[in-house]
């Protein structure tokens, strides 16, 4: 079999909601593909899914919105699989300074929120929206803040919350001593999280290898989510620089098993497929920010097309994995 080799470009430098494309490779899942996968460090997903918009990596991982984002600048990323159906944004906070568990948006009147980035502070805002709370809500605008002095505000008390993503609040509790909640964004906005892009020219030219990195991905889901605790372990092996955090690793990846992967449309149809509404709905909510560059087309910027939905794996990824 001829060995095609391919960049993959990552959102990030490597972390817990990566394992299952670390766990492909360790399994072997795309050397079986005939495919040699190198993994490329990131800088955010705009940067990750500019990268494949212009032909400098096969495939990248990167969110749903920093796919419309990019395309807002006259690129045309390809999103070829939806990998997570919800966003990981979650509102966080400690219970001691509310009082009760954090469980409804409706627990956020009143309240200051300091958000950790741009992105999330838009889903942020498009939930309370929703919820019809906007106006009851200080959302904070995005200034030099990192993600660890928004987490100090919160601690000093110069916010009732921040944004960032699912297990932020967990890392709080451990680093802290005192009990966090966490509101995930997810389980109230239909918009997608993480997917897998690539330069639709090289899709159109090398369709039957978009199809085998995706198969091979899938398994990768698959195996890590049967064994989560072996695929952060083979993920760390790789990492080092991870162990001392590894719980909070594991916690990544766990709930993007659990509670980010799973939508309507991957318990009835399989692994990968995306679905139009959840990429309308991203594009509504982004077209109202000054977040885009240019006009966005949702319609454009995903195909099911290289899915390969003949693959058992694919078809029947729910029952195999035993959601």
């Amino acid at each position: 079999m001829t060995t095609t080799t391919i960049d993959f470009q990552l959102n990030w430098e490597p972390n817990g909601f990566q394992a299952p494309y670390f766990f492909a490779r360790e399994r072997g899942f795309y050397d079986e593909e005939g495919l040699d996968v190198r993994f490329v460090e990131g800088h955010g997903s705009p940067f990750a899914a500019e990268q494949a918009a212009k032909g400098r990596a096969e495939f990248a991982l990167a969110g749903a919105s920093a796919v419309l984002s990019v395309q807002s600048r006259g690129l045309e990323p390809l999103a070829v699989a939806a990998v997570t159906g919800k966003t990981p944004a979650a509102i966080y906070t400690l219970q001691d300074v509310f009082g009760e568990p954090l469980e409804r948006p409706g627990q956020l009147v009143g309240r200051t929120i300091a958000p950790s980035a741009t992105k999330t502070r838009i889903l942020t805002a498009q939930l309370l929206e929703n919820e019809g709370i906007r106006d009851d809500v200080e959302l904070l605008e995005v200034d030099d803040h990192t993600h660890h002095r928004v987490q100090h505000k919160v601690l000093d008390g110069a916010v009732d919350a921040a944004v960032g993503v699912v297990t932020n609040g967990y890392e709080l509790e451990r680093e802290h001593d005192r009990t966090a909640d966490e509101l995930p964004i997810g389980n109230h906005l239909d918009v997608y999280g993480m997917t897998i892009v690539s330069d639709p020219d090289f899709a159109r030219a090398e369709p039957e290898t978009v199809r085998a990195f995706l198969r091979a991905t899938a398994r990768g889901w698959e195996a890590a989510t049967a064994d989560p605790e072996e695929a952060v372990d083979r993920l760390v092996e790789r990492n080092a620089t991870l162990e001392r955090n590894r719980p909070v690793e594991e916690r990544k990846f766990r709930t993007a098993a659990t509670e980010l992967q799973f939508t309507d449309r991957v318990r009835r149809s399989g692994w990968g497929l995306h679905d139009g509404d959840r990429w309308r709905t991203l594009g509504e909510t982004l077209a109202e920010t000054d977040l885009l560059e240019g006009e966005i087309d949702p319609d454009a910027v995903w195909t099911n097309e290289f899915v390969d939905t003949d693959a058992d794996v694919v078809r029947n990824y729910v029952d195999r994995v035993g959601a």
